[in-house]
């Protein structure tokens, strides 16, 4: 739980010792649960002193348990000097009690308090909650409001479900293009990340820089082919980036280690997302600051992407006129990617001949030898 603050005077009072009455209790226990009946009853005794604007330190939640606070200004029960400060706008609203905000809102809580340094809005946000969005934002909420760690309500629509949300946000003038104050990115950069599309049509629509530069040198396009991901989510950051390239997204941008979205789409071992970019003229034999093409970025990754089928990357690399690996660099990879066969095959394919040394044979684990050996005597026509 947390502190309770009537919203009074706010000098700040020496520190004592009290335990919390019934009031403040049951007053959080009713927002908790979103029981506007009880909230309203308790807001409408004179003598609990609760207001709208009451402040909950939230700081130790075992201590609260014990219902025993530090007391300063304000009528503010704290536990400790660093504190967490929400109010009961901020659970409603990050709860997606409708009805209870309301009646917080009607009996007058300034709707962009931010005693823990962020708004209603930016919780309403962060959890989805459209119909709450929209009642703060009626009720003049700022969609411009500036977290204490740097966000915008519009950079913590962070989920599917938060589409409505931004909707709600660019309609009440939210700017499409604000960065956040640390990684400087943009929403286009957020919903890149995060894989979603709906929120990248819109904010399209709306006017979002499709180039535009994060603290990393990072575009939207860039972002969206570097963010590691499980197989059953390949298919969605291929349509993230799949949408940004055919809006005109630079495919051969370099971020600030002069990574293209190809070096990290094959750090992902995204297959489809570097098909896309080679059909569309990505620079195959390009380096990175390490010195490094997308070809060995592919192979440095085989070994932990296994689920992903790194050796479709390879192949279509090689398609594309990847320089091939220097012969004598081939025992490296055999040592390195030897836990998929099929990543060595399509190497060796793509060679007239190779010079096999005794080398060759220590490089990869006996027990791996001889599971290919059975899976080949099982499938003569695989690797």
């Amino acid at each position: 739980m947390g502190s309770i603050t009537g919203g009074g005077d706010k000098s700040r009072e020496p520190i004592c010792t009290r335990k919390v009455d019934g009031p403040a209790q049951a007053y959080w226990q009713a927002l908790l649960a979103g029981d506007q009946g009880a909230v309203a009853q308790i807001l409408s005794d004179p003598h609990n002193n609760l207001s709208p604007d009451a402040v909950f330190d939230t700081s130790d939640l075992e201590e609260w348990k014990n219902y025993r606070f530090n007391f300063r200004g304000l009528r503010l029960w704290s536990l400790s000097y660093e504190q967490e400060l929400t109010t009961p706008l901020h659970i409603t609203a990050s709860r997606g009690y409708t009805e209870c905000l309301r009646l917080l809102l009607l009996r007058g809580a300034a709707v962009n308090f931010a005693p823990g340094g962020k708004t209603a809005l930016h919780e309403a946000c962060a959890a989805a909650s459209r119909d709450c969005v929209r009642l703060l934002l009626s009720f003049g909420a700022d969609p411009e409001a500036v977290s204490e760690d740097g966000y915008k309500p519009l950079h913590l629509c962070k989920s599917p479900d938060s589409i409505e949300c931004v909707q709600q946000l660019l309609q009440h003038g939210a700017s499409v293009n604000s960065r956040t104050e640390e990684e400087d990115d943009t929403a286009l950069h957020v919903a890149a990340r995060h894989g979603l599309t709906d929120h990248i049509q819109l904010l399209l629509l709306y006017g979002a820089e499709l180039e535009a530069r994060n603290k990393e040198e990072q575009t939207p396009l860039n972002t969206g082919c570097a963010q590691p991901h499980q197989p059953q989510d390949m298919d969605r950051y291929y349509r993230v980036c799949q949408l940004l390239v055919e809006s005109g997204a630079n495919i051969n941008a370099a971020d600030r280690d002069r990574q293209h979205p190809l070096h990290l789409a094959c750090k992902n071992a995204n297959a489809q997302i570097v098909e896309l970019l080679l059909a569309r003229g990505a620079n195959v034999n390009v380096m990175n600051y390490s010195g490094n093409t997308a070809l060995h970025n592919i192979l440095q990754a085989t070994a932990y992407k296994l689920e992903h089928h790194p050796e479709l990357v390879v192949r279509a690399l090689l398609n594309h006129g990847a320089v091939r690996i220097w012969p004598g660099s081939l025992l490296k990879v055999l040592r390195y990617c030897h836990p998929c066969p099929r990543v060595i095959e399509a190497l060796m394919n793509s060679y007239d001949h190779v010079r096999v040394s005794e080398d060759w044979v220590e490089a990869v684990p006996a027990e791996v030898v001889q599971q290919g050996t059975e899976k080949r005597k099982k499938k003569p026509q695989q690797f």
